[in-house]
């Protein structure tokens, strides 16, 4: 069990009544009425308030004339998405940038925020990344069925018409085993980098510890990156027309 963080022990001490109100009205009450809020979510609160600053920052100072760094970044960003999804197959990219912008900066804030000291990344809790696992698996068969109308069932079917009873439960399976796979991927990735970093700042509290603090920055930027590109490539092959 982690322990408390203190951002949760205030969400705790002052905000249990409504997180109880909300989980009961779905018919999930917590299992410890006085303390409901977990620091995964209270860690998710945080990297959204934390973007939203970060966009409102952006939007004042945007400028044709004189970008700012800021501004130069996520534009360097936004190029970078938006090629990487028209090589993953997907024509026209800058109309996909929306959502793979948001997942990449949403997890890559996620998994930055685990080093800041008193903070944990909510991506090496399994409900974050299988929340964001399950956005990606609807979106790429929601394009799907979007570009090839029914005609998509073919991509479950095979090449050839008679191999379709084979193909079918085989391709259905490796669809469900997709979200699965990026929630592992991420999850695994984040918690072993955190452990480690823990691990060593309570044996070598200064200097080495900073070695795997870069190393965690690293694996951030990647796992953000390869979540983010894995979900380009699904929904290219769901809006590939069969021929």
């Amino acid at each position: 069990m982690h322990e408390e963080l203190w951002l949760t022990r205030i969400f705790n001490d002052y905000l249990a009544g409504p997180a109880n109100a909300i989980l009961n009205a779905v018919g999930q009450p917590a299992h410890n009425q006085a303390r409901p809020w977990e620091n995964w979510i209270t860690m998710e609160i945080l990297v959204l308030a934390i973007i939203v600053v970060v966009v409102a920052v952006l939007r004042s100072g945007l400028s044709t004339d004189k970008p700012g760094p800021l501004q130069h970044l996520f534009e360097l960003i936004y190029n970078f998405l938006k090629d990487t999804t028209e090589e993953a197959g997907i024509p026209h990219g800058e109309k996909y940038v929306p959502l793979f912008g948001t997942l990449f900066i949403f997890i890559l804030f996620a998994n930055l925020i685990g080093i800041v000291p008193g903070f944990e990344s909510p991506t090496m809790f399994t409900w974050v990344p299988t929340g964001l696992a399950l956005i990606s698996f609807a979106y790429y068969n929601y394009m799907g069925f979007r570009s090839n109308g029914f005609g998509y069932v073919k991509h479950f079917l095979g090449p050839i018409w008679w191999l379709a009873p084979l193909m079918l439960p085989i391709e259905i399976i490796s669809h469900f085993a997709r979200p699965m796979s990026l929630t592992i991927r991420l999850y695994a990735n984040m918690f072993a980098g955190e452990q480690v970093t823990l691990a060593f700042l309570k044996i070598v509290p200064l200097f080495v510890p900073v070695i795997f603090m870069g190393l965690h920055v690293f694996v951030s930027f990647l796992q953000a990156y390869i979540f983010t590109l894995l979900s380009m490539i699904y929904v290219g092959g769901a809006m590939e027309h069969e021929h």
